[in-house]
């Protein structure tokens, strides 16, 4: 299997680490919101130039669509809840999740993230795309308000019954089964249109064909109420992972196939812009979020890239 990077959850979390002295570039593993120059992105579009060209049939294709919930079956099938670490650093990027209460890793932003922050204590969280519960079970522990109600959806089976086994799951939480895709989630979801005060999707959306991530957000207007909220995290354009796919494993424009069958999509600003705006979402964030990992003994440079949005469904 090749490597998932989509595990940034094992990155440390510094906050604000800059790095102002090239010379110093080896002293830390990681450092935040680095410069972009015209030479790294000549030098990415290059790399996507070559692992660009689409050599699968359209057999192998439909395959990959038709079959995306049995390929992340035999994911958490194999990896069970070892794979995904919990994602501590979610309240320093998304401080809505919990308020009221400091978890341990929140550290405070004095960027423009942190003038970003919308004044909502939530009482119901949807997740999209929960996994095994490494965004849940923390929201569960920071998160003490006894009404609040946390559900969250996979369209993997395996993983929801591993969700579910595990001793951290507890009564405000409700984990069902969802393939987001599909025309409508009446019969499925536990929750009215209207009602929903955070939907979060991270790193879901990307796993999805494209052409139907339109979709799937114009169903997060329906279930949000007025005044409630997107939080969005995703893989962007020239991130490291979209420049390590060797040629044959695009199977559209900056669409990918990784070796365990799961697949991947890689966004711009102005995309997940669209996508939210088009259905009717008020913009408060869309930000690039670029990280310089470092391989200290092995002196190389990493660069991760990744979109992070705020998306308000207007009150009138």
């Amino acid at each position: 299997m090749e490597e998932n990077l989509e595990n940034t959850d094992r990155r440390p979390q510094f906050g604000n680490r800059y790095l102002e002295d090239e010379t110093e570039v080896f002293e830390h593993n990681a450092w935040d919101d680095v410069e972009w120059t015209d030479e790294l992105e000549n030098e990415a579009k290059l790399k996507i130039l070559k692992n660009s060209k689409i050599t699968l049939n359209s057999e192998n294709i439909h395959d990959y669509e038709n079959n995306a919930h049995e390929y992340w079956n035999s994911f958490y099938n194999i990896h069970q809840n070892r794979f995904f670490k919990d994602r501590h650093w979610l309240f320093t990027e998304f401080p809505e999740l919990a308020p009221n209460f400091d978890a341990p890793e929140r550290v405070q932003r004095d960027d423009i993230k942190s003038s970003q922050t919308i004044d909502i204590n939530p009482e119901s969280i949807f997740e999209i795309g929960c996994g095994v519960g490494n965004t849940v079970f923390p929201i569960l522990q920071y998160n003490k308000n006894e009404n609040l109600k946390v559900y969250c959806s996979d369209f993997s089976s395996n993983a929801i019954n591993i969700l579910k086994e595990s001793p951290e799951y507890e009564k405000r939480c409700h984990a069902f089964v969802l393939d987001v895709t599909i025309d409508s989630w009446n019969d499925f979801v536990p929750f009215q249109p209207n009602s929903l005060d955070i939907i979060i999707i991270i790193f879901v959306l990307s796993a999805i064909a494209p052409q139907k991530a339109s979709h799937v957000i114009k169903q997060c207007f329906k279930y949000l109420r007025p005044g409630g909220l997107v939080l969005f995290r995703d893989y962007g354009r020239y991130d490291l992972a979209q420049l390590r796919f060797k040629p044959g494993r695009c199977l559209a424009e900056n669409f990918y196939v990784r070796g365990d069958g799961t697949r991947v999509y890689f966004f711009t600003q102005d995309e997940v812009r669209s996508i939210f705006i088009e259905n009717g979402f008020k913009e408060v964030q869309n930000i690039v979020d670029r990280r310089l990992q470092v391989n200290r003994s092995r002196r190389l440079k990493m660069y991760r890239v990744w979109i992070q949005g705020k998306y308000v469904k207007p009150q009138t």
